[in-house]
């Protein structure tokens, strides 16, 4: 006999209520704050970036588990987060585009804030969690602002042109809070105090650095005087299929951007000086939620997630923004602090998965397992980081009726396209050992061949094949 989701989380919530009665030992139920970055590659300091000015985020990572190698299922928006919030890659979730909600092709499933909301958890989100447009009210307990009940239909593309928008970075004379990031932060502090007592599960989408790069002008003046790098290969792979590549339109719609051909120096240097100041500023905004969580007393009662959605390029193969299968737009910033697990300040190598962390909130925060998820709980790297885990990481992104399977091993970065009818159109393989920036593509030379045809069964086989070693 099915039970009612509204008959959870009335067990949920009698449960949590009821145990200080019988089982006054119970430890208290974990709540969760969800940071999401938007477009944020793993560019901060944590990560070794020096030129970066991320205090805040720095000094989470030093109660965190890092995660040097996390990549996510596909590189936009609307899929990623779909894969994360779901447990569900994008072939089962059939979502590849800004304009599909997943609940046409899985109406039933149950997301990530949603199986917290079954078990007595108050969940709600400010700010960026779902794509624009496809918020999911099921999710959570106080429908967003703006949002509409039901399953929306396929959105309707945008009419945008190139230079159809403003500029693409901007320094503005405005305090933190005038702008929309900063009023997402605000009210995000105002909810944790009233959600001091009960559990929850609190979401926190911050824009920045999506584009355009507008912050405050002060953040903008942390780069006034610095020196800033330009891409160390503003050139394709050589031998890449040209399926591979992306012609970045998303930029190409604002006004001070080209509309065709390559981005000069001094406008590669305004942007990448604009990316770091928009990270910059939501790094302020972060350090502001998380000393309200300190301030109420809650932090030793609340798992802490930052994840960015994607990577993004900064001029790295001769391109920008992300929609590639490539490393610099699949890899993405992760770090985890669960009060008690662990060791503070830990790194670890391990390949994990956008798609993993659902079943690992889940375990962290003490729920029994929920079913159907392909992503695999990574909760037992935070207390041995070094411990033998996936063999491999996934990705995909579609071009036209084809598609692109990626799949990230230990030494390899290996791509299949295949069309619709799974034929073989291209293959790439890059070197990371030799070729970390993936320059070159060597899938076609004869020393390779056997080492293709076994990365391409490992790439058939699929995640379940590479996931980690069965627990002790």
């Amino acid at each position: 006999m099915r039970t009612s989701t509204k008959a959870l989380r009335t067990l949920g919530l009698l449960a949590f209520w009821l145990q200080p009665a019988f089982a006054s030992a119970a430890p208290r139920p974990k709540n969760v704050l969800f940071i999401a970055v938007d477009d944020l590659r793993p560019e901060i300091g944590a990560y070794g970036v020096k030129l970066a000015k991320t205090p805040h985020m720095d000094a989470l990572a030093k109660r965190s588990m890092l995660f040097t190698r996390a990549y996510v299922s596909q590189a936009v928006c609307s899929p990623s987060r779909t894969v994360l919030m779901t447990g569900r890659r994008p072939d089962t979730t059939k979502v590849y585009d800004l304009l599909t909600h997943f609940r046409l092709n899985l109406p039933d499933v149950v997301t990530l804030p949603q199986y917290f909301k079954q078990h007595g958890y108050h969940t709600q989100a400010y700010g960026k969690l779902y794509h624009s447009g496809l918020d999911d009210p099921a999710s959570w307990s106080v429908l967003p602002k703006g949002a509409k009940t039901g399953i929306p239909q396929k959105l309707t593309p945008p009419q945008t042109k190139a230079g159809s928008r403003g500029p693409a970075w901007e320094s503005v004379e405005a305090d933190d809070s005038s702008l929309a990031d900063g009023q997402t932060a605000d009210k995000a502090i105002e909810t944790l105090k009233k959600l001091k007592g009960k559990p929850f599960f609190l979401g926190v989408g911050f824009v920045k650095p999506h584009l355009p790069f507008i912050a405050p002008r002060k953040y903008y003046d942390l780069f006034k005087d610095v020196a800033l790098p330009m891409p160390r290969n503003p050139y394709p792979p050589k031998d890449a299929p040209p399926m591979a590549a992306t012609g970045f339109g998303e930029l190409r719609y604002y006004r001070d951007v080209p509309s065709k051909g390559p981005i000069d120096q001094k406008m590669t240097g305004e942007l990448i000086r604009g990316y770091y100041a928009a990270v910059s500023y939501t790094d302020a905004l972060i350090g502001r939620v998380l000393a309200a969580l300190d301030e109420l007393g809650l932090r030793d009662d609340t798992i802490v997630v930052l994840w960015g959605d994607h990577g993004w390029k900064l001029g790295e193969h001769g391109a920008w923004c992300k929609h590639t299968n490539y490393e610099i737009d699949t890899r993405t910033t992760l770090m985890v602090n669960a009060p008690g697990v662990g060791t503070p300040g830990s790194k670890t190598d391990a390949l994990v998965e956008t798609v993993d962390l659902y079943p690992t909130l889940v375990e962290l925060a003490g729920l029994p397992p929920s079913e159907g998820l392909e992503g695999a709980s990574f909760a037992p790297l935070l207390a041995d980081p070094k411990r033998p885990w996936k063999k491999a990481a996934f990705s995909q992104y579609p071009r036209g009726p084809n598609m692109g399977y990626a799949m990230k091993t230990d030494r390899y970065r290996f791509v299949e396209w295949l069309d619709p009818a799974k034929k073989r159109l291209a293959v790439e393989l890059y070197d990371h050992q030799k070729d970390p920036d993936e320059n070159t593509n060597v899938a076609g030379k004869a020393e390779n061949a056997a080492l293709v045809a076994e990365l391409s069964k490992q790439l058939a086989a699929g995640w379940r094949a590479a996931g980690p070693p069965a627990r002790k």
